[in-house]
């Protein structure tokens, strides 16, 4: 990294802006160009100038591209570290800034507001089928066998299936846990869970509406955490498993169903898919800032996507509670 491109790319505002913004998360360019109220071209263009300063870092999903920091105060260059503690200070120090900047954040919220309500949309339209159109994208019976090989034979002790859905893998692993706890945000989907698990004992298994953003439980509370096709529609996965990690006990597992990257744009808006798929540098980076250890990765190729299933445990304890700032953009966004 070197300082004269560096000060260059910080001496502009919509920059230090952008900056302030991926602080606290990655974000697709079209979100930014929504926030900054800019047009794609021109945010494109700061971007640019701010990945060849080596401040960020772009990634392409289809049609998709996301920006994130490529700076943070425990990074190993000390002009990066010393920039990233320049940056977080600034808002401290210089009122009017941190006032724009709490602004782009309340817009931010607003903008995944907006989709998120899209989404939950889609999900009350489609709750009565959620299984059959689960399985147009992979079979299940070879996903669910490969899933609870990867688990292993033992008991899974207190299980939370995030996302429960219709309650299909809450069903699935019962027999195993000591018991299990379904949350999902939509009412229409826990509906249909009730009714597909109306047969088990009713003090083995407990529905419960929440947002895996914000999980209404209390830390290192579950041996076992499930993603079963879920993580696709966050727009901010690496903090919803950073929440994972906060209700897993040290030495509980996680384990994550969901799709290799691919190309398939039209899941975007045909089934409200936030993320096109995951890479396993992206989901393992993911789980260790989280606090696990990654365990295995399998691939089921299929046709036309592949799903992968990643498995970890918990070694660490959770990250550190979210500021006053992002706890506002988890509440609203």
């Amino acid at each position: 990294m070197r300082l004269e491109p560096l000060l260059k790319a910080l001496a502009d505002p919509t920059r230090l802006r952008i900056m302030r913004l991926l602080a606290h998360m990655e974000l697709a360019v079209g979100e930014l160009a929504q926030v900054l109220e800019q047009s794609q071209p021109r945010v494109s263009r700061h971007i640019r100038i701010l990945c060849s300063a080596g401040l960020a870092e772009r990634r392409k999903e289809g049609s998709w591209v996301f920006l994130r920091a490529a700076i943070s105060e425990n990074g190993s260059l000390p002009l990066a570290a010393a920039t990233a503690r320049l940056l977080n200070v600034s808002e401290s120090d210089d009122p009017a800034f941190a006032a724009r900047c709490a602004e782009d954040r309340r817009h931010l919220a607003a903008i995944r507001a907006g989709r998120q309500a899209s989404a939950e949309a889609y999900f009350a339209r489609h709750a009565g089928e959620w299984d059959t159109l689960r399985s147009l994208h992979s079979p299940d019976r070879p996903v669910e066998q490969a899933l609870g090989a990867l688990l292993g034979d033992g008991p899974l002790g207190a299980l939370l299936d995030v996302g429960t859905g219709t309650g299909r893998m809450a069903e699935l692993f019962a027999p195993r846990a000591s018991r299990v706890t379904g949350v999902d945000k939509s009412p229409e989907m826990l509906r249909a869970a009730r009714a597909r698990l109306d047969k088990l004992p009713s003090d083995s298994v407990e529905l419960v509406q929440g947002d895996f953003t914000a999980l209404p439980f209390g830390g290192a509370g579950f041996d076992t955490v499930l993603f079963h096709q879920v993580l696709h529609y966050a727009q901010d996965p690496a903090a919803v498993l950073a929440e994972a990690a906060r209700v897993t006990q040290t030495g509980g597992r996680l384990a994550i169903v969901d799709f290799a990257a691919h190309d398939r744009e039209e899941l975007r808006e045909r089934h409200a898919h936030a993320r096109l798929g995951f890479t396993d540098e992206q989901m393992i980076g993911w789980l260790e800032d989280a606090g696990f250890a990654s365990e295995a990765v399998r691939a089921l190729p299929g046709q036309p996507l592949t799903v992968k299933i990643w498995t970890a445990c918990k070694t660490e304890s959770a990250p550190a509670p979210a500021t006053d700032e992002m706890q506002f953009e988890r509440e609203e966004g």
